[in-house]
């Protein structure tokens, strides 16, 4: 199989990181996580990552020209090049996903897969992992936002035919075995 171009939505809390990493063995592409560079940029206590850790304490998101130009350099890396990758938490919105079209132009995405779990059992998951930053404002802010912001990319990628909608629910094996199926029958197509 040719190196995976892939991207993986689903609200905070929905096991794209956990799934992610899995994808990323199985493809071997690079897992690309926006909110690993941002919270390796807070602990690191970078300029930047002094900005993203107030911005997101308060539960908003980072500005799209930052993430942008930080995602636009992971991609021009040489293990992107020759392996793909798997972008996890890139794009939040329909400008980043503009955005992301003209830095993928020559070989652009095989798919977008979106890990559909409900909202009720991602607030939950979320209550569970215990991240300082998972208070209940902050959680109920963010899935807020992702519902504002993010969600209109479904209908973005549907209309490019490039989404494809998995099942969330069930063993992190049964997902994983849904997200493979997936990204096969998308990469077959393409």
């Amino acid at each position: 199989m040719s190196a995976v171009r892939l991207v993986l939505l689903g609200r905070q809390g929905a096991g794209k990181g956990t799934q992610a990493v899995r994808l990323s063995e199985h493809y071997g592409a690079p897992h690309i996580s926006t909110g690993d560079m941002l919270r390796s940029a807070v602990a690191e206590g970078t300029e930047f990552g002094r900005k993203a850790e107030e911005i997101m304490g308060r539960g908003d998101l980072v500005p799209d020209d930052v993430i942008i130009g930080v995602v636009a350099e992971r991609l021009a890396k040489d293990d992107v090049q020759q392996n793909g990758f798997l972008l996890d938490g890139f794009p939040r919105t329909v400008a980043q996903a503009e955005a992301l079209r003209e830095l993928t132009a020559d070989a652009g995405l095989h798919a977008v897969v979106n890990i559909d779990v409900p909202l009720d059992e991602v607030r939950e998951r979320m209550r569970q992992r215990g991240r300082a930053d998972d208070t209940d404002e902050a959680i109920d802010r963010r899935l807020a936002l992702y519902e504002q912001e993010t969600a209109p990319l479904i209908s973005f990628y549907e209309d490019a035919g490039l989404m494809v909608q998995v099942d969330g629910l069930g063993s992190m094996d049964e997902v994983f075995v849904r997200l493979v199926n997936a990204v096969d029958a998308a990469v077959a197509e393409s």
